[in-house]
């Protein structure tokens, strides 16, 4: 990505703005897809953020910071159809199909641990902690991508982190009360 083909693309380009687009869809889907944890309502968060970036990309103010704009509008993006879905109980019969064939090692299990905790968190932490952890953004960036002070965006990591731990925790004692014969 280049800030040339950013300006023509501002300018109207069709080709520009989706070479522009074909770079980063494989990222911005990841990252709604770790914030919002399905893959479908990530996909509609991805495509309305790419409808709104081909609108707004006329007033976007410095060509050099596309990708950190095409996140916010990610983010944007997730926020809205998570408030749109408002926190449904869903069961999806692939989910089921998978965990009855659990691999004996203890990775799938650990991994769905792990999923119920980060499931969990607000939206506004899970955000956060995806952008730090598999994108591997600084607090600096996070930061500017989600148009936040930076104490914000240091303590939503600080009270998700701990949210995710006691999750884990809480998690463990269950399954320690249920091993020992104890009702759950």
């Amino acid at each position: 990505m280049s800030a040339a083909e950013v300006e023509r693309a501002m300018r109207g380009d069709h080709d520009a703005f989706a070479a522009l687009i074909g770079a980063a869809v494989n990222r911005t889907y990841a990252l709604a897809c770790l914030i919002l944890r399905d893959a479908d309502r990530a996909e509609d968060a991805t495509q309305e953020a790419i409808v709104r970036a081909w609108r707004e990309l006329p007033r976007l103010r410095d060509a050099a910071r596309f990708d950190a704009w095409l996140r916010r509008l990610v983010v944007n993006a997730c926020y809205d159809e998570a408030r749109r879905v408002r926190r449904r109980a869903e069961v999806s019969i692939l989910n089921v199909a998978d965990r009855s064939s659990a691999d004996p090692s203890g990775a799938l299990v650990e991994r769905d641990r792990v999923e119920r905790a980060f499931r969990r968190l607000p939206l506004e932490q899970r955000t956060v902690l995806a952008l730090q952890h598999y994108f591997e953004l600084s607090h600096v960036e996070i930061a500017a991508t989600l148009s936040l002070p930076i104490g914000t965006v240091k303590s939503r990591i600080r009270y998700g982190s701990a949210a995710m731990r006691a999750a884990l925790a809480a998690d463990d004692r269950e399954t320690t009360l249920t091993a020992d014969g104890r009702s759950a």
